[in-house]
């Protein structure tokens, strides 16, 4: 441990698999006390017990980000057992797929409830208990490239990620205007390897949950020729999340290999 974030309380939402467990990891292995939440328990668990075997501090609680009063009472319980939330991870998010002629209302409203009513909730909930400790603290929302530009086939997630994206810097300038400290940043990753693409295939190969070959995806629209990983989107988090970014408020942090440069 180099211990970046000493000290700190850090909520990461959705951190059970792919980019939240590794931004989990990540904080923990700084010096963070990470709250893991989501609703796959036995690989939240999971995590929390790697977590702590590796030295670092952690716990796991049940959290369905869509319920605002599962939102308070999370909140409440960090409040109770820590006294202070210095980091909030946004991670929470699902990718479907398919022609919009074809997405139903209900799983356009399922992906807009969490993707984007689980960040607002999160934000709403979160920066009271942020303002008590009068430190500051870091929001980093995820978001997608999805959320910069256009995709066929994704027109749902483009909508709930371009959401997130605007909904980031209006926060931003609430926070910046009532002087808290509270920096909220946005990051968008590209092609990063993480159990999303399993119900996004059908932006590839419509009719299909057949994940797409993100080697070959990479090879032919990144830059950098290849695909990113779960640690790349930590280590944006981190950094967010340290001092080192203590003027940085309302971006967009791109990792994508260079992916939206074309």
């Amino acid at each position: 441990m180099s211990g970046r974030v000493v000290g700190k309380v850090a909520l990461v939402t959705g951190g059970a698999s792919g980019i939240g467990r590794s931004c989990a990891e990540k904080l923990a292995a700084e010096g963070a006390f990470v709250v893991v939440t989501d609703i796959q328990d036995h690989l939240g668990v999971e995590v929390v017990g790697s977590i702590q075997k590796a030295g670092g501090k952690a716990e796991y609680v049940h959290q369905d980000v869509t319920d605002e009063e599962v939102w308070a009472d999370v909140i409440e319980g960090i409040k109770a057992r820590h006294n202070r939330l210095d980091i909030l991870v946004n991670n929470a998010g699902i990718g479907i797929g398919g022609s919009i002629l074809e997405m139903t209302l209900a799983d356009w409203r399922r992906q807009t409830a969490i993707n984007l009513d689980g960040v607002f909730l999160g934000v709403k909930h979160s920066i009271p208990l942020m303002r008590t400790s009068g430190d500051g603290g870091s929001i980093a929302n995820i978001s997608s490239v999805a959320g910069l530009k256009g995709s066929a086939n994704l027109a749902g997630y483009c909508a709930t990620k371009g959401g997130v994206r605007l909904f980031t810097k209006a926060v931003a300038m609430e926070c910046a205007n009532a002087k808290d400290g509270i920096r909220v940043n946005s990051i968008h990753p590209g092609i990063i390897e993480t159990p999303i693409w399993v119900t996004v295939g059908a932006t590839t190969n419509p009719g299909s949950n057949t994940p797409p070959d993100l080697d070959a995806m990479s090879a032919m629209a990144v830059p950098m020729g290849v695909k990113g990983l779960p640690e790349d989107i930590a280590n944006a988090v981190l950094w967010l999340s340290t001092d080192e970014a203590r003027y940085i408020t309302g971006m967009e942090m791109v990792v994508d290999g260079g992916l939206t440069l074309r």
